[in-house]
C-alpha cells in the first residue's frame, strides 16, 4: 500500500479529526469518504489516540534504506583516497562514472553514475 499524499503533520492533523469526529458519534462511513481512507484505518487511528498522547503523532518518511554502509562508505572513501591510477585509469581524475565501476569492482553493486554522483555530494561530502 502506498503512503497516502500529504506532510507528515497534515496527516497526522487528518487523523485527529477523524478520531474526534468518530468520538462526536459521526458515522464511520459518512467519515471514510470525507476523508476519503478507509473505515478500517478509522478504527486503528481511534485505537492509537487511546494508547497515548502521541499514538498519531506525525512520523517522517524514514526513506529508503542505502545500500551502502557507513562501513562501506569509509572504505569507498580510502579507496578513492589511494587515487585514480591505484584502480587502472590512467590520470587521477575521478569522475562519477569511475567511482561507479569502483563501487561495482568492491562492493559487487550496481548504481547509475548520477547516483553515485548524489552520493559522493550528500553522503561523502
Amino acid at each position: 500500500m502506498s503512503r497516502p499524499i500529504g506532510t507528515p503533520a497534515e496527516l497526522e492533523r487528518r487523523r485527529r479529526r477523524a478520531v474526534e469526529l468518530l468520538d462526536q458519534g459521526e458515522p464511520p462511513a459518512a467519515i471514510a469518504r470525507i476523508l476519503g481512507v478507509a473505515r478500517p484505518s478509522l478504527y486503528r487511528w481511534r485505537q492509537a489516540a487511546r494508547s497515548g498522547p502521541d499514538g498519531l503523532a506525525a512520523k517522517p518518511h524514514p526513506g529508503p534504506t542505502p545500500q551502502l554502509s557507513d562501513g562501506q562508505l569509509e572504505q569507498l572513501e580510502n579507496l578513492l583516497l589511494d587515487g585514480a591510477t591505484a584502480h587502472g585509469w590512467p590520470n587521477e581524475l575521478w569522475t562519477a562514472k569511475r567511482v561507479t565501476e569502483v563501487i561495482r569492482r568492491n562492493f559487487r553493486l550496481d548504481f547509475h553514475p548520477e547516483h553515485v554522483r548524489k552520493i559522493l555530494k550528500h553522503r561523502l561530502h
